[in-house]
């Protein structure tokens, strides 16, 4: 049987976040991308899951480090950019057609299903 909207069965909505072709499994530590499970580390789900339950909001990298590494991002620290493109990789290998996380330079990420536009297409490409 396939869930629906009205279907009382589906877990409490933090355990289970819904957007777009992803389905965030938080209590389970499991996304499902198109029905199928991505294999993500510990910080790539928690950062996943921190950006998910932002309700499409720009999240400071400030944020993000306290919420997934439970401490104050020093200066200079890339850490939260080179698991956030991590991410990227593994969702967009999985969703090639959609991109999730999006930069908001000098303010952070949101996360938030929309189509990609590659810049070449069939007419571009010859």
């Amino acid at each position: 049987m396939l869930p629906c909207a009205m279907d009382t069965t589906v877990p409490q909505q933090d355990d289970v976040i819904r957007i777009g072709a992803l389905e965030i499994r938080a209590s389970e530590g499991l996304l499902l991308a198109g029905g199928r499970a991505l294999t993500l580390s510990v910080r790539e789900f928690g950062l996943l899951v921190a950006l998910a339950r932002s309700g499409g909001g720009i999240v400071r990298r400030e944020d993000l480090y306290a919420r997934v590494w439970g401490g104050e991002l020093r200066p200079g620290d890339r850490s939260i950019d080179v698991y956030i493109h991590k991410l990227r990789v593994k969702l967009e290998e999985a969703l090639p057609d959609w991109r999730f996380i999006h930069t908001h330079v000098g303010f952070g990420y949101r996360f938030g299903p929309e189509p990609s536009h590659p810049f070449h297409n069939g007419a571009t490409s010859r």
